[in-house]
């Protein structure tokens, strides 16, 4: 399945219809348990004041929650889609500055003490090149939050955009290790309950769509009925440990 055609007519009305940013924002954090995990690790890590660095940063949900999260940081982010950056410059604090480049070979000219790599990794085909790059980029203890799909994830194998069908998580940590850096923690993300959040939210409703584009009609009954109930397993999924699971959350600290 392509992704891009859909991300790409976000962006165009997010460019068109400003005013709804936010709203769009609220509902990726309502749908997808991923956002959750990210914003959690950057909570736990991140003190204002800190300089951010936004690696594939698509529609730049992250800056944005550090940019009103932090009031006194700095962020810059990176992503090979121009249009997608400058929509968001467009509305985005002064703090915010952004490159478009290839994550392969473009290293920022300053470091930073936080930088995040959500669902890039399985995109890029030399990733260990991007994985020194981002090791280059951050400070002295600087931490490095990945979050990206297992090998466990079917539906990554058939997605279009990906160079790779998800991670063994024992090659990903060991590709971190290589790269320079100390790994904090590495979890599945996404395990049974988290899975079956997913299906609610994103498979089911994009399935009906699939089958008839007039079936999105009956997504607000749909998601009425099943929103309490996906945001409870979602609960669970991050209160739990998952011995499996279609996601990885990882977070390491660069070593000195």
């Amino acid at each position: 399945m392509q992704y891009d055609p859909i991300k790409d007519k976000l962006a165009t009305y997010l460019s068109i219809f400003t005013m709804f940013r936010t709203v769009f924002y609220h509902i990726l954090d309502q749908l997808l348990l991923r956002q959750r995990y990210v914003k959690r690790e950057i909570e736990r890590y991140f003190r204002d004041g800190f300089a951010f660095y936004d690696a594939g940063a698509g529609f730049c949900q992250y800056s944005d929650f550090v940019l009103k999260q932090y009031p006194e940081a700095e962020v810059f982010a990176c992503d090979l889609k121009t249009d997608y950056l400058q929509s968001y410059a467009a509305i985005a604090s002064e703090r915010f500055n952004y490159q478009s480049a290839d994550l392969q070979s473009y290293l920022p000219s300053k470091q930073y003490n936080m930088a995040i790599a959500v669902d890039i990794l399985e995109h890029i085909k030399d990733d260990r090149a991007a994985l020194r790059n981002l090791h280059r980029a951050l400070s002295d203890n600087g931490i490095l939050i990945i979050s990206t799909p297992s090998d466990m994830d079917e539906a990554a194998a058939f997605t279009a955009e990906h160079v790779r069908p998800g991670y063994n998580k024992v090659e990903l940590e060991r590709k971190i290790i290589d790269s320079g850096f100390e790994i904090l923690s590495s979890n599945f993300s996404y395990g049974f309950w988290g899975a079956l959040s997913w299906k609610l939210m994103m498979k089911l409703p994009l399935s009906m769509y699939g089958m008839h584009k007039a079936l999105c009609l009956l997504w607000p009954l749909y998601y009425g009925i099943i929103y309490l109930p996906a945001q409870l397993l979602m609960f669970i999924d991050m209160h739990i440990y998952n011995p499996r699971g279609t996601g990885i959350i990882l977070v390491a600290r660069k070593m000195n």
